[in-house]
């Protein structure tokens, strides 16, 4: 028998493994009012002509910064889109399967109107501030999810361009205005709701959509459409609007999933694209068989019409860049302000207030100059200087805001260390995210080639739009002399092949004057280190005085 000791020993077990305690570790960044810990949001709301919304963006922001929304982001990028393509009778059916986590976003997202919001329920446009209310809106939903929000820009985008077709529009808009999401694979006369995609990228063409090859021949008061699409944006979507060559030139179509028989429309999808990242949202490379569709505009002014919906597109990419600039942003200094690193906290140490502190200018900027741009959109239609603002600016915000972001938060990352360079941390998806918003929609130098061409076609809007800005930020060092050198890099015989200083020139100048509106300390500061003098060449590498720092970082996010 064992002794009394050995005995104890014995029915103890072996003794367990031992660990360390886990601390020095900041607590997750969530149920957060993402409005609300936001102070250059809530201002450039406000000076937008939004104030009276902020309760509701309040609302908003309380409820897309649960701890519930972050994990269905997370859910619905780690269990991507599944294409299906056969039934189980092995009849083509071409549908899309979604964890479950995406069909809530969706839900969230729709119930908020983020897809119909600016117009009404004619089609017609809503008065003003509703661009600036839903771009809020948008942008704290981009930094919860971002890959959801394809479906939702391009159903609210498509409007204007079934504009072109009014009877086509009145027939979808009762659909197109519900704020119910349903998700179920059914003709569009038997769904409470509808989401709209677009297909206009094929193999050879890419950006130049003059080069597609996808055929329509008429049938009827209808087209029947063969052909290809090497990226179809949302392919779960109800019906989608499409570029092919009809007998008078490239024209635009709307492509239903069922033909009017109730019969699986004629799209068949070849595979879903394995994408850096936006993962949540499913891309397909697709093949129309004799697809049933109908015509929207003229034909042989396909790109005209789709125009009217590529503007409101381009919007929503720099709304969401600047949704991810803020999230990435927000986690930085959230892990700064609770990590310890040689016995004081890492926000405390000078470097890395300097590097937070400029991350936190570039994303006060893009803010500020996104809300500015909603608000053009706003008043476009009755103002004609904000609709040479629209016209004008749209492509150069894009470019800097979308091309500004993936370094953006690859800086964000490194402040985190190794923590933000793991698939566990929100911080890794944001990087993977943030390419495709200067990609989709025109690249860079689309977007440089479509300012230049918008300012040499009128010239006279451009100058005055140049004015404006000026006037907006006048005092701000830097801004005049910006100003000049833009000037004559536009007068020179190689402006296209300077058109990125130039369309950089001009965006800096815009973000100046939009945040002089609303900060001019935050005006100030982004003049004098972006406009006034040499940039360093990365985060942090600017001479911002102690003061400025604190600015900037109070505004940023309030300690909690």
């Amino acid at each position: 028998m064992p002794s009394g000791l050995d005995a104890r020993e014995a029915s103890a077990g072996p003794e367990p493994l031992s660990t360390h305690e886990v601390f020095n570790q900041p607590p997750p960044f969530e149920d957060v009012d993402l409005f609300a810990l936001d102070a250059p949001l809530g201002e450039t709301v406000k000076a937008n002509g939004a104030g009276a919304a902020a309760a509701e963006l309040a609302a908003f922001g309380r409820s897309w910064g649960t701890a519930a929304m972050f994990e269905r982001g997370r859910l619905a990028n780690r269990h991507a889109p599944e294409l299906a393509t056969f039934d189980a009778r092995g009849f083509r059916r071409d549908t899309v399967e979604f964890h479950p986590a995406y069909h809530d976003l969706m839900t969230a997202s729709m119930a908020a109107s983020l897809h119909n919001a600016t117009w009404t329920k004619e089609g017609a446009r809503a008065p003003a501030p509703a661009e600036v209310v839903r771009a809020a809106k948008f942008y704290m939903a981009a930094q919860v999810e971002t890959g959801h929000l394809c479906p939702i820009t391009m159903t609210r985008a498509a409007v204007a361009a079934l504009g072109a077709e009014p009877a086509v529009l009145g027939a979808l808009m009762p659909k197109l205005s519900s704020t119910t999401y349903d998700p179920a694979f059914w003709p569009i006369g038997a769904k409470r709701s509808i989401t709209l995609g677009m297909g206009m990228t094929e193999k050879q063409g890419g950006t130049d959509v003059r080069a597609n090859t996808t055929a329509a021949r008429r049938d009827g008061a209808a087209y029947r459409i063969t052909g290809h699409k090497w990226f179809m944006s949302a392919p779960m979507c109800d019906a989608f609007l499409v570029l092919a060559q009809a007998g008078a030139g490239l024209t635009c179509f709307l492509m239903p999933r069922f033909a009017p028989d109730g019969s699986v429309n004629g799209l068949r999808f070849q595979r879903l694209k394995d994408k850096l990242g936006n993962r949540s949202n499913a891309s397909a490379e697709v093949e129309f068989a004799e697809a049933y569709a109908l015509r929207v505009g003229e034909e042989g002014r396909g790109v005209r019409t789709i125009i009217e919906m590529v503007q409101l597109t381009r919007l929503d990419c720099a709304i969401a860049s600047a949704g991810l600039m803020r999230m990435a942003l927000a986690q930085a200094l959230h892990h700064a302000r609770h990590r310890s690193v040689f016995q004081k906290r890492l926000s405390d140490h000078p470097l890395m207030r300097a590097v937070l502190a400029d991350l936190a200018l570039t994303a006060e900027g893009a803010v500020a100059v996104v809300m500015r741009l909603a608000r053009a959109f706003d008043h476009a239609a009755a103002d004609r200087g904000e609709a040479a603002r629209m016209r004008l600016l749209t492509p150069a915000i894009k470019c800097w805001v979308c091309k500004g972001a993936p370094a953006f938060a690859y800086e964000a990352m490194e402040c985190m260390g190794g923590n933000g360079y793991v698939e566990d941390s929100l911080m890794a998806r944001l990087y993977r995210e943030a390419p495709v918003n200067a990609i989709w929609e025109g690249s860079g130098n689309v977007m440089c080639l479509d300012v230049l061409r918008a300012m040499m076609k009128d010239a006279d809007a451009a100058q005055a739009l140049l004015r404006e800005l000026t006037g907006e930020a006048h005092g701000l060092p830097g801004v005049e002399a910006a100003a000049a050198r833009l000037a004559g890099l536009l007068r020179r015989p190689d402006a296209e092949a300077v058109s990125r200083l130039a369309v950089e020139h001009l965006a800096l100048i815009a973000v100046a004057a939009a945040l002089n509106g609303i900060s001019p300390a935050s005006a100030e500061l982004f003049a004098r280190t972006r406009l006034a003098g040499p940039r360093g060449a990365s985060f942090g590498a600017q001479d911002v005085e102690a003061a400025g720092v604190e600015l900037l970082l109070t505004r940023a996010l309030p300690s909690f």
